[in-house]
């Protein structure tokens, strides 16, 4: 069973993917917040898989919220909801640890398939919002020295899977890149996860940027 936390000042949305997560077999809803820090006593004491954390919030904002539970013990899969699909928040929220964003106006089924995306470990990342946010937010960071790049660690297939991982590919569209099987490609992505000391893709998504591996714009 999937606990999942809601935490979102509307108290619509929170009673409305509350009711509509609930109703899902292998879900189940353990605890509601209206604020970043009682998401966070709710999320310590439930301990739940998945988080939905709203970016703007009082008290303590859905970005500040997500800082302290990524880096507790036993940090949940956090998925940001958001308004707008380029909100300033959502960035640093991703390079913080967050698993993806979801736009609140999704449908339904897209709310349902995020919570199960992100506990399977995938990243909720859409190639095309992957490329925006990417281009807004880190176009300007510095790229870190080559002689200090993590990345030298990676075999040529590996960096082959890192570079498609970068660009929001999921792992049916690398393998059907690479003509690898898909199972394959899942083994990969866990080696290259392991040797960098990530989390999940999205850290890859942002590491492939920041280290200048990949440039806004190419490909």
């Amino acid at each position: 069973m999937i606990r999942v936390v809601i935490a979102d000042d509307q108290a619509m949305v929170r009673e409305g993917f509350g009711a509509l997560l609930d109703r899902q077999p292998d879900m189940s809803v353990v605890g509601h917040a209206g604020d970043g820090e009682t998401a966070i006593e709710v999320c310590r004491r439930e301990r739940p898989d998945v988080v939905l954390l709203d970016v703007r919030m009082p008290v303590m904002d859905g970005l500040q919220a997500a800082r302290a539970l990524l880096h507790g013990e036993v940090p949940p899969r956090v998925i940001i909801l958001t308004t707008f699909d380029l909100d300033d928040y959502v960035f640093e929220a991703l390079r913080a640890g967050a698993s993806g964003f979801l736009l609140k106006d999704a449908r339904a089924d897209d709310l349902v398939q995020a919570v199960r995306v992100v506990v399977a470990g995938e990243a909720l990342l859409a190639p095309t919002v992957t490329r925006r946010l990417i281009e807004r937010y880190l176009f300007q960071e510095p790229a870190l020295p080559p002689a200090t790049s993590p990345l030298d660690a990676l075999t040529p297939r590996e960096i082959d899977v890192f570079a498609l991982i970068a660009r929001g590919l999921s792992n049916a569209e690398i393998a059907a890149r690479l003509t690898l099987a898909e199972e394959t490609v899942k083994t990969h992505v866990g080696r290259i996860l392991a040797k960098l000391g990530l989390r999940d893709r999205v850290q890859a998504v942002v590491l492939a940027y920041e280290s200048g591996f990949v440039s806004p714009g190419r490909g």
